[in-house]
């Protein structure tokens, strides 16, 4: 069991590699992320970081379509346990990706709007406003924003400082013009 072997950094991903966990059929990843979820204890924080890496970054980093329904299943089944390590990893990939990565900014979306907890919407939101804004990235924060959750001040202070010193670059942005009107209309108590 991956649970009870203390596995360092290096083991672990030399043992995804010997089940080639990163190619595997899509429907072994299903089967596989459901066997995860069964064990117990829960895997660690880095582990979990770790699986999720060697399962999904390759495969979401490449899609040039939507991700097939086992792919999705997988990803919804690893969340359900690890969605926290999953951002970390995935999310903070995607971002640092060059150009539109119009396939991987859906999937992050489909991710924040039906798959993860509050906390790890936070995060994800967190996480983008690490990075300049671009317009692959507005609907990431429309979809943190459907969600209508109560965000920590300081966090939505600095989405708020964000789009205000963004706002130049996005003078044309039919997005952006949503996401402010989104924004106002969700904290309006909090935004003066």
């Amino acid at each position: 069991s991956l649970t009870s072997l203390p596995l360092c950094h290096p083991q672990l991903e030399g043992l995804c590699s010997f089940l080639q966990l990163s190619t595997c059929p899509e429907p072994f990843l299903v089967r596989f992320c459901s066997w995860l979820l069964a064990l117990t204890p829960d895997l660690s924080y880095t582990s979990a970081a770790v699986l999720a890496e060697q399962l999904f970054l390759g495969r979401v980093l490449s899609l040039t379509q939507p991700p097939s329904r086992h792919l999705m299943a997988a990803l919804t089944s690893f969340c359900s346990k690890y969605s926290h390590p999953l951002c970390r990893v995935l999310v903070a990939a995607v971002l640092q990706e060059p150009g539109e990565g119009a396939e991987q900014t859906k999937l992050m979306c489909e991710l924040v709007e039906e798959c993860l907890e509050p906390p790890s919407v936070q995060l994800v939101l967190s996480q983008v406003l690490e990075v300049p804004l671009s317009e692959k990235l507005l609907p990431v924060l429309q979809a943190v924003l459907g969600r209508q959750e109560v965000l920590p001040p300081e966090l939505l202070d600095l989405l708020v400082l964000t789009l205000c010193q963004q706002a130049p670059a996005f003078a044309t942005s039919l997005n952006y013009a949503k996401l402010v009107t989104a924004v106002l209309t969700a904290y309006q108590g909090q935004v003066s």
